[in-house]
Protein backbone atom coordinates (compact mmCIF):
# COMPACT_ATOMS: atom_id res chain seq x y z
CA UNK A 1 0.00 0.00 0.00
CA UNK A 2 1.50 2.96 -0.89
CA UNK A 3 1.67 6.30 1.46
CA UNK A 4 -0.62 9.60 -0.07
CA UNK A 5 3.26 10.86 -0.51
CA UNK A 6 4.96 8.00 -2.38
CA UNK A 7 1.14 8.24 -4.69
CA UNK A 8 1.46 12.12 -5.33
CA UNK A 9 5.05 11.12 -6.61
CA UNK A 10 4.22 8.33 -8.59
CA UNK A 11 1.25 10.44 -10.53
CA UNK A 12 4.05 13.19 -10.76
CA UNK A 13 6.37 10.73 -12.51
CA UNK A 14 3.08 9.34 -14.38
CA UNK A 15 2.72 13.50 -15.89
CA UNK A 16 6.08 13.16 -16.70
CA UNK A 17 5.83 10.10 -18.92
CA UNK A 18 2.66 11.30 -20.45
CA UNK A 19 3.99 15.05 -21.95
CA UNK A 20 7.25 12.61 -23.25
CA UNK A 21 4.42 10.76 -24.86
CA UNK A 22 2.69 13.31 -26.25
CA UNK A 23 5.91 15.21 -27.64
CA UNK A 24 6.85 11.74 -29.39
CA UNK A 25 3.47 11.10 -30.91
CA UNK A 26 3.20 14.28 -32.59
CA UNK A 27 6.26 13.65 -34.37
CA UNK A 28 5.72 9.90 -35.34
CA UNK A 29 1.81 10.64 -36.20
CA UNK A 30 2.97 13.67 -38.74
CA UNK A 31 5.76 11.41 -40.40
CA UNK A 32 3.89 7.66 -40.46
CA UNK A 33 0.54 9.14 -42.00
CA UNK A 34 2.55 11.55 -44.50
CA UNK A 35 5.04 8.57 -45.66
CA UNK A 36 2.01 5.95 -45.64
CA UNK A 37 -0.33 8.37 -47.15
CA UNK A 38 2.59 9.09 -50.13
CA UNK A 39 3.47 5.11 -50.33
CA UNK A 40 -0.27 4.02 -50.31
CA UNK A 41 0.55 1.67 -47.34
CA UNK A 42 -2.44 0.64 -45.23
CA UNK A 43 0.27 -0.50 -42.38
CA UNK A 44 2.09 3.23 -42.36
CA UNK A 45 -1.39 4.92 -42.09
CA UNK A 46 -2.28 2.32 -39.47
CA UNK A 47 0.52 2.79 -37.69
CA UNK A 48 0.21 6.90 -37.86
CA UNK A 49 -3.30 6.65 -36.77
CA UNK A 50 -2.84 4.96 -33.87
CA UNK A 51 -0.14 7.81 -33.21
CA UNK A 52 -2.97 9.90 -33.33
CA UNK A 53 -4.87 7.36 -31.34
CA UNK A 54 -2.39 7.23 -28.52
CA UNK A 55 -1.89 11.51 -28.34
CA UNK A 56 -5.72 10.99 -27.47
CA UNK A 57 -5.22 8.62 -24.80
CA UNK A 58 -2.29 10.97 -23.52
CA UNK A 59 -4.33 13.53 -23.35
CA UNK A 60 -6.74 11.62 -20.95
CA UNK A 61 -4.56 10.04 -19.26
CA UNK A 62 -3.34 13.63 -18.27
CA UNK A 63 -7.02 14.85 -17.31
CA UNK A 64 -7.70 11.67 -15.16
CA UNK A 65 -3.90 12.61 -13.17
CA UNK A 66 -4.77 16.06 -12.85
CA UNK A 67 -8.50 15.39 -11.40
CA UNK A 68 -6.53 13.13 -8.70
CA UNK A 69 -4.21 15.90 -8.23
CA UNK A 70 -6.68 18.57 -7.46
CA UNK A 71 -9.61 16.76 -5.98
CA UNK A 72 -8.36 13.78 -4.62
CA UNK A 73 -8.24 10.39 -5.03
CA UNK A 74 -11.76 9.11 -3.96
CA UNK A 75 -13.16 12.29 -6.78
CA UNK A 76 -10.92 10.61 -9.36
CA UNK A 77 -12.61 7.03 -9.60
CA UNK A 78 -15.11 8.34 -11.89
CA UNK A 79 -12.30 9.74 -14.48
CA UNK A 80 -10.31 6.44 -13.73
CA UNK A 81 -13.70 4.76 -15.43
CA UNK A 82 -14.34 7.21 -18.25
CA UNK A 83 -10.80 7.28 -19.31
CA UNK A 84 -10.28 3.46 -19.16
CA UNK A 85 -13.73 3.05 -21.72
CA UNK A 86 -12.81 5.66 -24.17
CA UNK A 87 -9.19 4.10 -24.34
CA UNK A 88 -10.74 0.83 -24.97
CA UNK A 89 -13.22 2.26 -27.49
CA UNK A 90 -10.43 4.01 -29.26
CA UNK A 91 -8.30 0.59 -29.43
CA UNK A 92 -11.85 -0.99 -31.29
CA UNK A 93 -11.59 2.19 -33.44
CA UNK A 94 -8.18 1.44 -34.61
CA UNK A 95 -8.79 -2.25 -35.24
CA UNK A 96 -11.57 -1.61 -37.28
CA UNK A 97 -10.04 0.64 -39.46
CA UNK A 98 -7.21 -1.91 -39.90
CA UNK A 99 -9.35 -4.35 -41.09
CA UNK A 100 -11.45 -2.46 -43.20
CA UNK A 101 -7.92 -0.61 -44.99
CA UNK A 102 -6.24 -4.39 -45.36
CA UNK A 103 -9.18 -5.42 -46.57
CA UNK A 104 -9.95 -3.15 -49.06
CA UNK A 105 -6.00 -3.73 -50.20
CA UNK A 106 -6.64 -6.92 -50.69
CA UNK A 107 -10.06 -6.32 -52.31
CA UNK A 108 -8.74 -4.38 -55.06
CA UNK A 109 -4.76 -6.01 -55.18
CA UNK A 110 -3.24 -2.48 -54.19
CA UNK A 111 0.50 -2.47 -52.82
CA UNK A 112 2.58 0.18 -50.75
CA UNK A 113 5.86 1.51 -52.52
CA UNK A 114 8.39 1.25 -49.69
CA UNK A 115 8.93 4.46 -47.74
CA UNK A 116 12.05 5.32 -46.07
CA UNK A 117 10.90 7.79 -43.83
CA UNK A 118 8.22 5.30 -42.70
CA UNK A 119 10.77 2.45 -42.25
CA UNK A 120 12.71 5.27 -40.05
CA UNK A 121 10.28 6.61 -37.66
CA UNK A 122 8.98 2.74 -37.08
CA UNK A 123 12.05 1.65 -36.25
CA UNK A 124 12.41 4.60 -33.77
CA UNK A 125 9.49 3.69 -32.39
CA UNK A 126 10.44 0.29 -30.98
CA UNK A 127 12.54 0.69 -28.24
CA UNK A 128 11.10 4.29 -27.04
CA UNK A 129 7.72 2.92 -27.09
CA UNK A 130 8.68 -0.20 -25.14
CA UNK A 131 10.73 1.98 -22.26
CA UNK A 132 7.74 4.30 -22.29
CA UNK A 133 4.94 1.44 -21.82
CA UNK A 134 7.16 -0.71 -19.26
CA UNK A 135 7.35 2.84 -16.91
CA UNK A 136 4.07 3.79 -17.48
CA UNK A 137 2.83 -0.46 -16.14
CA UNK A 138 5.02 -0.10 -12.73
CA UNK A 139 3.25 3.69 -12.14
CA UNK A 140 -0.22 1.72 -12.96
CA UNK A 141 0.73 -1.36 -10.88
CA UNK A 142 1.65 1.19 -8.13
CA UNK A 143 -1.16 3.30 -7.85
CA UNK A 144 -3.77 0.89 -9.17
CA UNK A 145 -5.17 2.75 -12.14
CA UNK A 146 -6.60 0.67 -15.24
CA UNK A 147 -6.93 3.67 -17.54
CA UNK A 148 -2.51 4.28 -16.79
CA UNK A 149 -2.33 0.80 -17.59
CA UNK A 150 -4.82 0.67 -20.71
CA UNK A 151 -2.57 3.91 -22.19
CA UNK A 152 0.53 1.58 -21.21
CA UNK A 153 -1.18 -1.31 -23.46
CA UNK A 154 -1.52 1.09 -26.37
CA UNK A 155 1.73 2.04 -25.94
CA UNK A 156 3.14 -1.77 -26.62
CA UNK A 157 0.56 -1.97 -29.58
CA UNK A 158 2.42 1.21 -31.16
CA UNK A 159 5.67 -0.95 -30.70
CA UNK A 160 4.06 -4.22 -31.67
CA UNK A 161 2.68 -2.61 -34.61
CA UNK A 162 6.02 -0.98 -35.53
CA UNK A 163 7.48 -4.38 -35.87
CA UNK A 164 4.67 -5.75 -37.88
CA UNK A 165 5.12 -2.45 -39.96
CA UNK A 166 9.18 -3.03 -39.90
CA UNK A 167 8.78 -6.46 -41.29
CA UNK A 168 5.84 -5.40 -43.86
CA UNK A 169 8.24 -2.92 -45.14
CA UNK A 170 11.38 -4.88 -45.68
CA UNK A 171 9.76 -8.03 -46.88
CA UNK A 172 8.22 -5.46 -49.77
CA UNK A 173 11.38 -4.15 -50.18
CA UNK A 174 12.68 -7.80 -50.81
CA UNK A 175 10.52 -9.68 -52.22
CA UNK A 176 8.19 -6.85 -54.26
CA UNK A 177 5.13 -9.15 -53.58
CA UNK A 178 1.98 -6.81 -53.36
CA UNK A 179 0.14 -8.43 -50.75
CA UNK A 180 2.83 -8.04 -47.91
CA UNK A 181 1.35 -4.88 -46.66
CA UNK A 182 -2.37 -5.52 -46.00
CA UNK A 183 -1.29 -9.32 -44.46
CA UNK A 184 1.30 -7.86 -41.61
CA UNK A 185 -1.51 -4.76 -40.81
CA UNK A 186 -3.77 -7.82 -39.58
CA UNK A 187 -0.94 -8.98 -37.40
CA UNK A 188 -2.12 -6.32 -35.25
CA UNK A 189 -5.76 -6.74 -35.34
CA UNK A 190 -5.98 -9.71 -32.59
CA UNK A 191 -3.93 -7.74 -30.00
CA UNK A 192 -6.12 -4.55 -30.36
CA UNK A 193 -9.36 -6.73 -29.57
CA UNK A 194 -7.93 -7.66 -26.54
CA UNK A 195 -6.74 -5.02 -25.06
CA UNK A 196 -9.43 -3.13 -26.02
CA UNK A 197 -12.17 -5.44 -24.42
CA UNK A 198 -9.92 -5.54 -21.53
CA UNK A 199 -9.95 -1.92 -20.82
CA UNK A 200 -13.99 -1.31 -21.68
CA UNK A 201 -15.12 -4.04 -19.37
CA UNK A 202 -12.59 -3.63 -16.36
CA UNK A 203 -13.56 -1.47 -13.54
CA UNK A 204 -11.21 0.78 -11.80
CA UNK A 205 -9.16 -0.69 -8.76
CA UNK A 206 -12.11 -1.04 -6.20
CA UNK A 207 -13.46 -3.71 -4.37
CA UNK A 208 -15.61 -4.81 -6.80
CA UNK A 209 -12.87 -4.68 -9.79
CA UNK A 210 -9.83 -5.57 -7.96
CA UNK A 211 -8.35 -8.92 -9.64
CA UNK A 212 -5.93 -10.64 -11.05
CA UNK A 213 -4.00 -8.27 -13.91
CA UNK A 214 -6.22 -5.07 -13.08
CA UNK A 215 -3.06 -2.92 -11.89
CA UNK A 216 -4.45 -2.97 -8.37
CA UNK A 217 -2.11 -2.25 -5.56
CA UNK A 218 -3.39 -4.23 -2.78
CA UNK A 219 -4.85 -7.79 -2.50
CA UNK A 220 -8.50 -7.98 -3.38
CA UNK A 221 -10.77 -8.94 -0.23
Amino acid sequence: MTTPAERTAAIRAAFALEWATLAWLGVEAAVAIWSGAAAGSTSLMGFGLDSGIELASAGLLIWRLTMELRHGRAYSETAERLAARIGGGLLFGLAGYVMAAAGWSLWTRHGQDFSLPGLAVTLAALPLMILLARRKLTIAERIGSRALRTDAVESLSCAYLAAVVVAGLLAQLLTGFWWVDAVTSLGVVWFLVREGREAWSGEACDDEGCGEDTGCDRDCP
